[in-house]
């Protein structure tokens, strides 16, 4: 009977990690358990951390629909989460929505993770070559800009080493297939294992 228990307690003292974000997050054009929540958790796990990460991710949202939906989604889970992973933008570039707008939405979902307590790890975006040079500047620069006034860490881009190669991307060009996910993963999850650390730790 001491396996069961020793499972019961391990699922009890799991870190509660949110992947709030988009497409890129709910596993578009996915099986769920190769989205990038499971292979985060599959990730943690192997690296001896004990997490249940919930896909909170919406294909299509932009960072407006994400303000208006988090803290509805923060309010569904059991307790306060141990770390949200925010990773939207990527839809507000792709219409071309003034990069301004992109930085405010999302300093209003950190705003409100910080009043609620709830640390922050952010997955950012970069704008396509297509969107012009004054765009991409002024929109490449919002995520750098995030993390340094809000202390929170940032992995610059999400999709970095996987876009542009056809082994690791839909046909689409824009959404990692299940390989592309894994790679992904295996360079975000070190960022996450630290950023859960302290809470693990205590400290």
């Amino acid at each position: 009977m001491a396996r069961p228990a020793a499972a019961g307690a391990e699922a009890a003292n799991a870190r509660l990690v949110v992947a709030f974000g988009d497409s890129l997050y709910a596993g578009y054009g996915v099986a769920q358990n190769e989205s990038f929540p499971a292979a985060l958790q599959r990730s943690l796990t192997a690296r001896g951390i004990a997490a249940d990460v919930r896909n909170a991710g919406v294909s299509g949202e932009t960072t407006q629909g994400g303000l208006q939906r988090l803290a509805f989604t923060l309010d569904g889970f059991p307790r306060k989460p141990d770390l949200l992973i925010l990773g939207l933008g990527g839809n507000d570039m792709l219409r071309g929505i003034d990069p301004a707008e992109t930085d405010r939405n999302l300093r209003g979902m950190l705003d409100l993770l910080k009043e609620r307590g709830i640390p922050v790890m952010l997955t950012g975006m970069v704008a396509a070559p297509n969107m012009g040079a004054d765009y991409r500047r002024r929109f490449d620069a919002i995520y750098p800009a995030l993390a340094k006034d809000y202390g929170v860490p940032l992995y610059p881009f999400f999709l970095d080493g996987v876009i542009g190669d056809r082994t690791l991307m839909q046909a689409d060009s824009i959404h990692p297939n299940a390989r592309g996910i894994d790679r992904v993963t295996d360079r975000v999850a070190p960022l996450v294992a630290t950023a859960l650390n302290p809470a693990a730790t205590g400290g």
